[in-house]
């Protein structure tokens, strides 16, 4: 490979093949330029990446992802990987966060939420599914849904503006974040592709496309 990077893309995200032998700060330059130069061919697409070709650790991993940011509009929803072992162990690391973050946060629940229930939390709460169409969800805290948001989700209950609503898809009935409301229409449209985040800017209730990696931003809330 002459080149630093090859780059495959698919309907199902992006694929960067890394040179195996290029100095990883090399490495890191012929993405840069890359990158910096199809920026306009990619546009402000939402993706996900794969990488391949050479052994990285996660400080690398995260370097090129920041790396591809900087250089162009793309979205790096999540990165992929082929690594059936590693896999696992990213598998067996994100449940052990979510556990650190429901003993931090007060709640995490597991599971898919469906017509006429209702989930409430005194502090912020991390849901592993689905909130569909009918379903309720209040907190006083953050509500973070690792799944589709389609029912009504109350976050800040006791008046705080300053939490937020994400949801790695976003159709929702009704949204309330404190004092402000945003309800939407019966058909569930969706409100944007990929990972969304809600949240009260300049008094109005904002919600838009989430635009850093998803596991990075849940780290900040």
């Amino acid at each position: 490979m002459q080149d630093g990077i090859v780059i495959k893309s698919s309907k199902a995200g992006m694929t960067v093949i890394l040179n195996p032998d290029l100095p990883f700060p090399d490495l890191l330059a012929s993405i840069a330029k890359k990158f910096g130069d199809s920026a306009r061919f990619w546009g402000n697409a939402q993706m996900t990446l794969t990488l391949e070709g050479r052994p990285l650790s996660a400080e690398e991993e995260f370097q090129i992802v920041n790396t591809i940011t900087e250089n162009s509009q793309l979205q790096i929803l999540c990165l992929l990987d082929t690594d059936a072992e590693r896999i696992e162990r990213c598998e067996k690391a994100l449940n052990e966060k979510l556990m650190e973050l429901s003993a931090q946060t007060g709640q995490f629940y597991r599971g898919t939420l469906k017509r006429g229930d209702t989930l409430e939390s005194e502090a912020s709460i991390v849901i592993i599914g689905d909130v569909e169409h009918g379903a309720r969800v209040t907190a006083k805290g953050n509500v973070i849904i690792l799944g589709e948001l389609k029912g009504t989700v109350t976050a800040g209950a006791a008046g705080n503006d300053q939490a937020v609503i994400l949801a790695f898809s976003m159709s929702p009935l009704q949204l309330r974040i404190g004092n402000h409301t945003s309800r939407f229409n019966e058909k569930n449209h969706k409100l944007g592709k990929g990972t969304m985040i809600a949240s009260v800017e300049n008094g109005e209730l904002k919600v838009l496309p989430l635009k850093k990696p998803f596991f990075s931003s849940l780290l900040d809330l």
